[in-house]
């Protein structure tokens, strides 16, 4: 729970400004610009993805240096208090450009928090777990991230659907956020008595003074470069399904908008249970990396076929879902059984700083930039199957990275 309740405060939190940023923008941004303000609006939810690899060193290095445990009580308070701040901040027609100052900050803070959050929460479970349930155990970590990304979705659709638009952005919009603190206090309650590990005890009681985020680039530089390039190509193969996938159906005049992110939603749901069902898989009859390469080179394989069948059907319901369902149900391979394979990627004494550096700037930043990326492609090639070539490509990149990944799913923690 402890692993679990965490994620699900991070990604409530970040799903629900997304969601809500064109009701936000008019408050604190100047009314006389309305794509303006939600351009900014925009940049600083960008700006809070920014903060993320900065958090995965100071936090990496932190849980490190004194213990995953006290990392994850810190963080999650890092998360709840932002989460309190957005929905009681004064507006622009308030204080003026404080408003928007006050804003960025805590957006800023939020995403230093994200960035060793995950990780953080994910290597915690992955230690604490039996040698043949790493795989399921660190599965909750994804279950919390995806569980907060659906509360915070619906929250955003239960105050737009309760309140008329007056009422929504004088005051309502801010009931979430208040509700997500709640969420945060919670958590805090149920990690405020977190045992440190055995791993990290035993590790901890004979460590040299030396510093785990420079380890991480000069003596695990392999490992950290191989979790770099692994988390970047299933990153962008994450965005452009779960992200990108609604947009492109709607660009392309294939499926209205709304239809497209309530089939999205529904394969989320979808993938909750597939991910520890998959990561069982990785802990008990395939070895985790062999399982991870084989999901994700048969979803590079298929994504050109799926994308040209829901072209050429002009949109049709049923090639829609399949082609969710099928690329969704692959991915919660890595899913559910990524983050033991990341903690089993690094040793003890760097594991936490490797982790979270190597995740924060794969999913990040490489992820994130997807949804630009994909629509630039399209843009320059004229090719609207473009995203497709563009998983194809980072699919197999990440089948390389892990053909040079050694699996260590079924040997103790080093």
């Amino acid at each position: 729970m402890a692993g679990f309740i965490g994620n699900v405060v991070e990604w409530y939190d970040f799903a629900l400004y997304g969601y809500l940023a064109g009701v936000i923008a008019p408050v604190f941004f100047p009314s006389n610009d309305p794509t303006a303000g939600l351009i900014a609006t925009y940049g600083i939810f960008a700006a809070g993805f920014l903060m993320r690899p900065l958090g995965a060193a100071v936090f990496g290095w932190f849980g490190d240096r004194y213990g995953r445990a006290r990392t994850m009580q810190i963080s999650v308070v890092m998360m709840a208090m932002p989460t309190l701040f957005l929905g009681i901040l004064p507006t622009y027609a308030q204080v003026g450009v404080l408003a928007p100052a006050l804003l960025v900050l805590v957006r800023l803070l939020q995403g230093l928090s994200v960035g060793g959050e995950f990780s953080s929460s994910a290597t915690y479970l992955v230690e604490t777990a039996p040698l043949k349930k790493r795989g399921l155990t660190g599965s909750w970590a994804n279950i919390g991230s995806m569980s907060g990304s659906l509360l915070g979705v619906g929250a955003a659709a239960l105050v737009t659907n309760l309140f008329d638009p007056q009422t929504l952005a004088d005051w309502a919009w801010r009931l979430p956020f208040l509700g997500g603190a709640v969420l945060g206090t919670v958590a805090i309650l149920i990690r405020r008595n977190l045992h440190t590990s055995e791993h990290f005890q035993q590790h901890q009681e004979g460590r040299d003074e030396t510093s785990p985020l420079l380890e991480a680039f000069t003596t695990n530089r392999r490992e950290t470069l191989l979790a770099v390039a692994f988390a970047a190509s299933y990153g962008t193969c994450y965005y452009i399904a779960f992200v990108y996938l609604p947009e492109w159906l709607s660009g392309q005049g294939l499926m209205a908008r709304d239809t497209a992110l309530l089939i999205n939603t529904a394969m989320t749901v979808l993938v909750i249970p597939a991910m520890p069902l998959a990561a069982i898989v990785g802990d008990r009859w395939v070895p985790r990396r062999v399982w991870i390469a084989l999901a994700i080179g048969l979803l590079a394989l298929v994504a050109w076929p799926l994308h040209e069948w829901m072209l050429e059907s002009g949109g049709a319901l049923l090639p829609v879902v399949v082609a969710h369902a099928v690329t969704f149900l692959l991915l919660a391979v890595p899913l559910g059984s990524g983050p033991a394979l990341f903690a089993e990627m690094f040793p003890e004494r760097d594991r936490l700083s490797g982790y979270s550096v190597a995740f924060n700037i794969g999913l990040g930043i490489f992820g994130g930039l997807t949804p630009m990326i994909a629509t630039s492609l399209i843009a320059a090639t004229g090719m609207v199957t473009a995203p497709a070539l563009y998983m194809l490509v980072a699919g197999l990149i990440a089948v390389v990275a892990l053909v040079f990944t050694p699996d260590r799913s079924r040997a103790p923690l080093r």
